[in-house]
């Protein structure tokens, strides 16, 4: 369970299609105004855009996703609705490549806010999928969107049917941090799915392994290692120590908080 639940709530995927020479002015305005985080102008521009044939697609594409924030903001259910009526007008084989890849998010986004988590998980890593080639940025976002769906869903799932989904967690994060060390999601995603699977001591040593990681993408170091660092000292340590004998747990809490702090004093 990531301690850190709004991640998935702030954190957003900008629209970055270029405007094409058919495209409407004002779908061109929605956009930047969805990049503003002026959702409801983003809205009244898409909606001007959508009486425009070539640009109706993307427009609705654009009203739907910022139906979805204001959702997030506001939690009425009347925006919710509104995305999900909006991304029903899409067309996807109307959409540039970038804009289905936006598309499939805002579906996930839409499963995501009505609480339907293993649905969103599958819109995600079909997102993730697509041969487009998404900002860094952007997929690291994408990625771990999908690592807190399917955390999400697996807190509903019998413990058994919930180490087998979290161990896929894992499996994807060990291939995501040999490819890029510094990755926020994957080491952070690492020692939380090794916890919500059961194995206390992989996720020990692989939180003191993002820790020293973490420095190798400064722009994300300080939020992932924060992010270690609850996870560490709110669950993990309290975890482990209960795993020993009765009589042993007052010294084995003493015993790893001091050793995570001098992780973070050695590594700082």
């Amino acid at each position: 369970m990531r301690l850190r639940a709004v991640f998935l709530s702030v954190l957003l995927l900008a629209f970055a299609a270029p405007p094409s020479a058919a495209e409407h002015p004002s779908l061109a305005e929605a956009r930047m105004l969805y990049n503003e985080m002026k959702y409801e102008a983003a809205i009244t521009a898409a909606s001007m855009a959508r009486s425009d044939p070539a640009s109706a697609d993307a427009a609705s594409l654009v009203m739907g996703r910022s139906h979805l924030e204001r959702h997030r903001l506001l939690a009425n259910a009347v925006e919710l609705t509104a995305a999900r009526s909006a991304l029903s007008a899409v067309r996807p084989a109307a959409l540039s490549p970038r804009d289905r890849v936006d598309f499939l998010i805002g579906l996930g986004q839409a499963l995501y806010q009505g609480e339907n988590f293993g649905a969103a998980a599958e819109l995600f890593d079909t997102a993730l999928s697509q041969p487009v080639v998404l900002p860094d940025r952007d997929r690291l976002q994408l990625l771990d969107w999908w690592a807190t769906a399917v955390d999400r869903q697996a807190q509903t799932l019998p413990p058994d049917r919930r180490m087998v989904a979290l161990a896929q967690v894992g499996d994807r994060m060990e291939i995501e941090v040999r490819i890029d060390p510094g990755s926020a999601p994957a080491n952070y995603w690492l020692a939380a799915a090794a916890r919500g699977a059961g194995d206390l001591e992989r996720a020990w040593h692989a939180a003191i392994a993002g820790w020293i990681r973490a420095p190798m993408r400064p722009e994300s170091a300080k939020e992932v290692r924060e992010d270690l660092d609850s996870l560490v000292s709110q669950a993990l340590i309290l975890e482990r120590a209960r795993s020993r004998p009765a009589l042993e747990q007052g010294d084995a809490l003493t015993e790893l908080r001091s050793e995570w702090e001098a992780i973070k004093t050695q590594w700082p």
